[in-house]
């Protein structure tokens, strides 16, 4: 018998459920929230409402896709956290009472965990393509920036973290004082694509080791903007482009030194990326030409991969669930978690 796995996803604004069959995808299915666009970010209130209208429909769509039904999944797994702990519950309490409705153990992870698996993610005529262990993973989102050494499935070490910022806050900050809208990365990739990005020089912050500062960088931008448009009113609109260009250069090369020097010093050659991040066009070509360069051997998610989908949750889940690790029904969502 094939363990059937269903996975839920509701960390932050997008809904999702998958079903994955002994590690294949048989669907994906996400709700996003349009609504926070007009607040320039998530609004937890309202995100945790949304949850709550979309998660049946979502779930019963994605069962639907898979062509299964409740009583055939062997478990249910679903985000712990990190995430919005109102968004969190929606998810969490629609595991436990499936679970319990059904006679089947739900299994919880770290959406982490999710993003830095992505690459696992089997799909039905598509030639699987996975990073040997051990493996680097950079993982960059909205909330975290980190490099991450990977021995197996269920086994991880944070090599290196941001200390304040996240770099998908930097984008998003960025994007919000050129008003130019939210989410920020999406915009900013897009926009950059048409600049110079050796034009303007912004700082990069000297921290030790292999950790990561992205709150001077947002400084520096702020200042620089404030101090040309003095000059010249019209200096934003003029050079939107070339700005936005050299904010994202800076920032994947901030990224970027820091997982050389990781890569060096583990002398891991399997290098991948994870998290809403790994879907800017600018980190994605500098990745495989540093692998190309250096020797690595990278892998890159699906776009449909990087941003918060269940397909990660579920196959992180079924991980888990192999291991015999299964979850009882008094855990509570949290909206940070010390480790994997």
């Amino acid at each position: 018998m094939a363990d059937i796995i269903l996975g839920i996803e509701s960390s932050c604004d997008d809904t999702s459920a998958a079903v994955i069959s002994d590690g294949c995808l048989l669907s994906n299915v996400i709700a996003s929230q349009d609504v926070h666009k007009s607040y320039g970010g998530v609004v937890p209130e309202l995100a945790s409402r949304a949850h709550e209208l979309n998660i049946v429909p979502v779930v019963s769509e994605a069962l639907s896709r898979a062509g299964v039904k409740p009583e055939d999944l062997t478990a249910i797994a679903f985000t712990r956290g990190p995430g919005l702990l109102g968004s969190l519950l929606v998810g969490t309490s629609f595991a436990k009472a499936m679970g319990v409705a059904l006679g089947i153990p739900i299994v919880m992870v770290n959406h982490l965990q999710g993003h830095i698996l992505a690459n696992f993610v089997r799909q039905p005529g598509v030639t699987p393509r996975e990073p040997s262990f051990p493996y680097l993973c950079l993982l960059v989102s909205g909330g975290n920036s980190q490099i991450v050494r990977v021995d197996d499935p269920l086994h991880f070490e944070i090599l290196g973290q941001t200390i304040d910022d996240a770099v998908g806050e930097a984008f998003d900050k960025c994007s919000k004082m050129m008003g130019l809208g939210y989410p920020g990365g999406p915009v900013i990739d897009k926009l950059a694509a048409k600049g110079d990005p050796n034009r303007f020089k912004f700082a990069k912050p000297q921290i030790p080791g292999l950790d990561y500062s992205f709150s001077g960088i947002k400084t520096s931008l702020l200042y620089f903007v404030r101090d040309e448009m003095a000059k010249d009113p019209e200096f934003m609109e003029k050079n939107k482009e070339d700005i936005c260009a050299s904010f994202q250069k800076t920032l994947i090369d901030i990224l970027m030194d820091k997982l050389v020097k990781a890569a060096k010093q583990t002398g891991i050659k399997e290098i991948t990326i994870g998290g809403g991040v790994s879907a800017n066009s600018g980190l994605r070509r500098r990745v495989e030409e540093e692998g190309r360069k250096r020797g690595w051997n990278t892998y890159l998610p699906e776009f449909k991969f990087t941003t918060d989908n269940a397909a990660m949750i579920a196959i992180a889940g079924y991980h888990h669930y192999l291991a015999g690790e299964t979850t009882s029904l008094d855990v509570a969502p949290v909206s940070r978690m010390a480790d994997f």
